[in-house]
């Protein structure tokens, strides 16, 4: 199999912004959120990782470092979402495995305290941020740092449920049993002990999806152009062939002026506005244009309608709506 030289630069690229966006999560996380003092459980296979640590220096009186306990429960995760994600999934994530285990085990024995002393929630706030940018970094180049980024993404593949909020479910689980194991394993602990710890855990609990979110989503953004003109033909050819999106005419009417108008309506991704514009604009000046966000955009060139479909027979599922033996009185 050949690779053209273009296809080649987009394989590499895709490479090069999994490692940046991993080397972001790593540093995100390492330097600024398991330096803090209170002990910050975040979710995620890192936040997973600390417990396992947390389990072992605890009972055993040893420490786990949390590269290997990445490397071993991701090559099981991968194992098990093989047939659901994909090949091309798998292969890109067991890259980001292997380098996000790499910069653990680099960044871990580094970072000892905070770099910013004395003002843990700007440090977990950092971190977070930088966690969130760069696990929607590697996610937006269809990669994955891992863990519960696997399962988000099996269930993103399944529903219509975001990558982001499925990582929040998940990492919501890891930040509560976190806190009732220190309750097992450090006599001394106290409920008091705990409350700043959960807070700060809460809090990337929410930033880092949110990050994720947006950076994953800032591509998908889709808008809606009407646009009004008198050389709408010339408009919607210059769309067609240089923007590469489809135009549909309406017919219209001026009540001002009682002449019929064309309208053009086009749908296209954020990022792709300004193109819209230019052409437009370079073919007349004076054309009327609205541009309004919509929610979502589904069909051919843009996203895909992700929906558990009902077996053919089977009774409908709506509460308010009646089943195949009921009555409509």
């Amino acid at each position: 199999m050949t690779l053209s030289r273009p296809k080649l630069w987009l394989f590499a690229k895709d490479y090069l912004m999994i490692i940046l966006g991993i080397a972001m999560y790593g540093l995100g996380f390492c330097a600024f959120i398991a330096t803090a003092p209170e002990k910050v459980v975040i979710g995620g296979m890192a936040g997973f990782s600390q417990i396992v640590d947390m389990v072992s220096f605890g009972c055993f009186g040893f420490h786990i470092p949390y590269s290997v306990t990445i490397f071993t429960v991701n090559c099981i995760m991968l194992a098990l979402a093989w047939r659901i994600v994909g090949r091309t999934f798998v292969i890109r994530t067991l890259f980001g495995v292997l380098v996000v285990s790499m910069i653990f085990a680099v960044f871990q024995p580094v970072f000892h305290t905070q770099p910013v002393e004395g003002e843990t929630f700007m440090n977990v706030i950092i971190g977070a941020v930088m966690c969130g940018l760069g696990i929607g970094i590697v996610f937006v180049h269809n990669g994955s740092t891992g863990g519960t980024d696997i399962v988000a993404a099996v269930a993103s593949k399944k529903s219509n449920v975001s990558i982001g909020r499925a990582m929040m479910y998940f990492d919501l689980s890891i930040i509560g049993s976190s806190l009732v194991l220190k309750f097992f394993l450090e006599p001394e602990f106290s409920f008091a002990d705990g409350v700043p710890s959960l807070v700060f855990g809460l809090i990337t609990l929410f930033v880092i999806p949110f990050m994720a979110d947006m950076m994953i989503h800032t591509n998908r953004q889709a808008v809606q152009f009407t646009i009004f003109s008198p050389k709408w033909e010339e408009i919607a050819t210059a769309i067609n062939n240089e923007a590469q999106r489809g135009c549909t005419v309406l017919n219209g009417m001026g009540w001002y002026s009682k002449k019929e108008v064309k309208v053009l309506l086009v749908m296209c991704r954020k990022i792709e506005s300004v193109t819209l514009f230019r052409i437009i604009k370079s073919i007349d000046q004076d054309a009327f244009i609205t541009q309004a966000q919509v929610n979502g955009v589904y069909g051919k060139g843009f996203d895909e309608i992700k929906l558990k479909m009902r077996r053919p027979g089977a009774p409908l599922e709506h509460p308010n709506l009646p089943g195949p033996t009921s009555k409509i009185v």
